[in-house]
């Protein structure tokens, strides 16, 4: 991470690395609007984490991956934290909407602060 780059777009960054699947999505972010803005880009992300865990239970699924990555991200910061929070755990779908159960794959850390962020589911 370069000096002069922000904690959350260090994190936008690190889950790209970290599951390439994003690159693309990521490119379209970065051209669309004119840099990283990271609240908006796990906005996008989110959706198609969600569209993953609906279409696919492989191993090395999109959600799988993005899921281990944020639950072992998560506590380096509190700007990354924010995001997190905020812009994923937040954006899951509610109670009785398609693709709730993945709340039921979130990991021990990710399950407090989603607890937290939304007591009621």
């Amino acid at each position: 991470m370069a000096p002069d780059v922000s904690d959350d777009v260090a994190l936008v960054q690190e889950l790209v690395a970290a599951v390439p699947e994003l690159e693309e999505l990521y490119e379209v972010h970065v051209f669309n609007q004119h840099g990283t803005l990271p609240h908006i880009f796990f906005w996008d992300m989110t959706q198609d984490v969600l569209a993953s865990y609906q279409e696919d239970d492989g191993p090395d699924a999109l959600w799988r991956q993005t899921l281990a990555f944020l639950e072992r991200r998560f506590g380096g910061s509190r700007e990354a934290d924010a995001v997190i929070g905020t812009s994923f755990l937040y954006s899951l779908p509610w109670p009785g909407q398609p693709g709730y159960g993945i709340v039921e794959e979130l990991g021990p850390t990710l399950r407090r602060v989603f607890s937290e962020v939304r007591p009621g589911g």
